[in-house]
């Protein structure tokens, strides 16, 4: 296994369930991570999906210590560079590309990639990652392409995230090739827009006690 993926792994410290969070209002970036970490889920993946998304990732990583901030839906080089320098500990992708491979290899940031098909799956092995995100995981196949998957490919583990649920994350983590699913399920819109911290303490709880 390589270095890079001993270090995520690392990071990700066993924890069954790494919150997906879309952040609209940066002043909710601090007291949901504190949250999220009080229920038990430290590593957290803020996506790049709102323009307030790496003013969030500097904060947290400046003003919460017991979170592990990574930042997701990074598409190219020049967004990996802005959110390795706003704090990001791990980078998360939700495809793969020869550009963002580059840029992994010349940054002690580690990457997740997305991969569905074998080949996607291969050309990341051959790139020396071993941890991968498989996403959208309901829309490609679910658990019976992972099952199809062991098999062969069975030095490779993997991150299923995309229609991951409260009702279906248990299943995917029974399986021997996951580590652990994202969800946006332990942080809705609707309770981080309400400022619900207690509800998502309560839900992030839950998920940290799933069965990995």
């Amino acid at each position: 296994m390589t270095s890079k993926t001993e270090k995520l792994l690392s990071l990700l410290n066993g924890q069954p369930v790494i919150p997906v969070l879309k952040i609209a209002n940066v002043a909710d970036a601090v007291p949901l991570a504190r949250a999220l970490s009080r229920g038990g889920l430290r590593a957290i993946e803020i996506t790049l999906r709102t323009a307030d998304a790496l003013e969030a990732i500097r904060r947290v990583a400046a003003e919460v210590e017991d979170t592990v901030v990574g930042a997701g839906t990074i598409l190219d080089a020049k967004q990996f560079e802005e959110a390795a320098r706003a704090g990001s500990k791990f980078i998360v992708s939700p495809g793969i590309t020869s550009q963002l491979l580059d840029a992994a290899k010349d940054s002690p940031v580690p990457l997740l990639p997305g991969a569905i098909t074998p080949g996607e799956i291969m050309a990341a092995r051959e790139a020396g990652l071993r941890f991968l995100k498989f996403f959208p995981a309901e829309q490609s196949g679910g658990i019976a392409s992972l099952k199809a998957f062991a098999s062969p490919l069975a030095d490779v583990k993997f991150c299923p995230t995309g229609g991951i649920t409260a009702k279906n994350a248990a299943d995917y983590l029974s399986l021997p090739n996951v580590i652990c699913v994202g969800g946006s399920w332990v942080a809705p819109d609707d309770l981080i827009k309400a400022g619900k911290w207690d509800e998502i303490e309560a839900l992030a709880r839950e998920a940290s006690k799933l069965k990995k």
